[in-house]
């Protein structure tokens, strides 16, 4: 029997509880899970793709399951057949995610139709939660302690120090 290979594709700038929420229930659908990190030109990554994926590795090394944390740049359908996947796993917080997420789950259905994208519902007390408001706290001087792993926040609120905070 083959084993069932799904790819958990994201930017993790940076991880939050909300990914790991999914990427512990996701772990439970497939056999393998691996964690594509990559960068999104449309966004401007705080972390390094290396500093990305060592947090993720670090955070998820207690997670039971085969996982996997692996970088790319290139289309979440060709990266997922190269990794032997037939499932994208995504997490969906909102109205809105489902609306761009549906978006994109036709566009990648017609790009490899032998790859199926499986949405998980965000646990409810994690559903506002984004990298990119936790970004934007941390930045302001906020706590995002609530919303982050405890080691992830320990280097957010240090790469802000590093690169100054806004509002000061």
């Amino acid at each position: 029997m083959t084993a069932r290979i799904g790819v958990y594709p994201g930017t993790f700038d940076p991880v939050t509880l909300g990914h790991m929420d999914i990427i512990r229930r996701g772990a439970k659908l497939v056999d393998r899970l691996v964690i594509g990190v990559t960068t999104n030109p449309s966004k401007s990554p705080m972390f390094t793709i290396e500093e990305r994926m060592a947090t993720v590795r670090r955070e998820v090394a207690d997670v039971d399951g085969d996982i996997a944390v692996v970088a790319f740049d290139s289309l979440l359908m060709d990266f997922a057949e190269g990794q032997g996947a037939k499932v994208i796993v995504r997490g969906l917080r909102a109205v809105a995610d489902f609306e761009y997420e549906y978006q994109m789950a036709g566009m990648n259905q017609q790009i490899n139709p032998r790859v199926e994208t499986v949405f998980l519902m965000a646990d409810v007390a994690l559903q506002p939660i984004a990298s990119r408001l936790v970004k934007e706290i941390a930045l302001y001087g906020g706590n995002i302690g609530k919303f982050v792993p405890e080691a992830v926040c320990a280097e957010v609120v240090a790469r802000v120090e590093k690169i100054g905070r806004k509002g000061s």
